[in-house]
């Protein structure tokens, strides 16, 4: 049986986030970004990245007022899926230790077309993380990659978007998709000239936390009525 066919049939049996509560009393949230430079925010004068833009404007105490977060980037530049699923094992516990609600934000992508990983390891590499949080009880979120101004390296990249897409639409793991939304937008395209045509600057990291904040944050953060 190749790994592919494991992972259909791994998703096609699986539960989605069967272990996570949100416990009672007030909340304590640690919340873990893993992921590559766009997670880390490169390129990015403010040195917010969208990451820090995202946390800037999540507010807990709104619907909890004895609730808190805590926020840890743990991005990697040049950092693959397969990094990712090694790294997070190690270093988000440590961050997690003394909470009582972990969350996992997971940002991948643009590095696995840029290494030439194939699709399918990238799926499985996606695969392995959600799997394994949602059977230790973590709750997790998943952030698409971006496209760039190369034509043809974008064509790969909508094909690893579609797929992680689909990964994370089997298991009822929240998936924002960076790379449509910003296709043909002016401002990204403009921010990427400034750069090195693959990181944006201030305004494209600002579309991408508004794209996130925007696609299920606070519903999967459970802080809507």
């Amino acid at each position: 049986m190749s790994s592919g066919e494991r992972e259909s049939r791994t998703e096609l049996e699986y539960t989605p986030s069967a272990d996570f509560q949100v416990p009672d009393g007030p909340r304590d949230v640690g919340l873990c970004f893993v992921g590559d430079g766009f997670v880390a925010g490169y390129g990015d004068p403010k040195a917010l990245g969208w990451v820090n833009r995202v946390v800037g404007r999540t507010d807990t105490t709104s619907s909890d007022p004895g609730s808190s977060l805590t926020s840890y980037n743990l991005g990697v530049r040049g950092a693959t899926s397969a990094d990712v699923m090694n790294r997070w094992r190690t270093e988000c516990p440590a961050r997690w230790q003394g909470r009582s609600e972990r969350r996992l934000v997971i940002g991948v992508g643009a590095e696995d077309v840029a290494q030439e990983i194939t699709t399918a390891r990238s799926r499985l590499n996606l695969a392995n993380v959600l799997d394994e949080a949602s059977s230790t009880g973590i709750s997790t979120f998943v952030v698409g990659p971006t496209p760039t101004l190369d034509a043809e390296v974008n064509q790969r990249i909508q094909v690893l978007a579609d797929a992680l897409a689909d990964v994370c639409s089997r298991r009822g793991v929240p998936f924002v998709d960076c790379f449509a939304p910003l296709l043909s937008h002016d401002q990204w395209q403009s921010d990427l000239a400034a750069g090195d045509t693959v990181h944006p600057g201030q305004a494209g990291y600002g579309l991408m936390a508004w794209l996130v904040l925007n696609g299920g944050w606070t519903r999967w953060l459970q802080l809507e009525d």
